[in-house]
């Protein structure tokens, strides 16, 4: 990972790296579903609403930024096996029409926003 595209975040008593992709997804994935980005970086499981926005950031960097899984692991504090499982989550609740509607709209309006996402 470059590391003019990382910074460090504090999380939860734990260091790592976040990737300026990461935080673009998880920016706009805490703005759209009413989720603390803090909570969506952080260590723990959270509630089930905070768990699934990470899995839904993690899916967005991987698909649409074109992070590797490790890269994707490291910014979020998680393994590689963790952002897999996620992506493949992400990818079977695709099957509910609504939900992939929800998830491409995601998926356009990080494209577009060209390298921002307001927070």
């Amino acid at each position: 990972m470059d590391i003019s595209l990382a910074s460090g975040c504090e999380c939860g008593g734990s260091r790592f790296i976040v990737s300026t992709a990461a935080d673009r997804a998880a920016a706009l994935v805490s703005r759209e579903k009413h989720v603390s980005k803090v909570l969506i970086f952080n260590r723990s499981r959270c509630r089930a609403d905070t768990a699934r926005a990470r899995q839904l950031a993690m899916y967005l960097s991987h698909v649409v930024l074109g992070q590797s899984l490790t890269a994707v692991g490291a910014a979020f504090g998680r393994d590689r096996t963790t952002v897999s499982y996620a992506c493949a989550l992400i990818e079977d609740l695709r099957d509910d029409p609504d939900f992939d509607d929800e998830v491409t709209r995601l998926e356009r309006l990080l494209e577009n926003a060209g390298g921002h996402v307001c927070e």
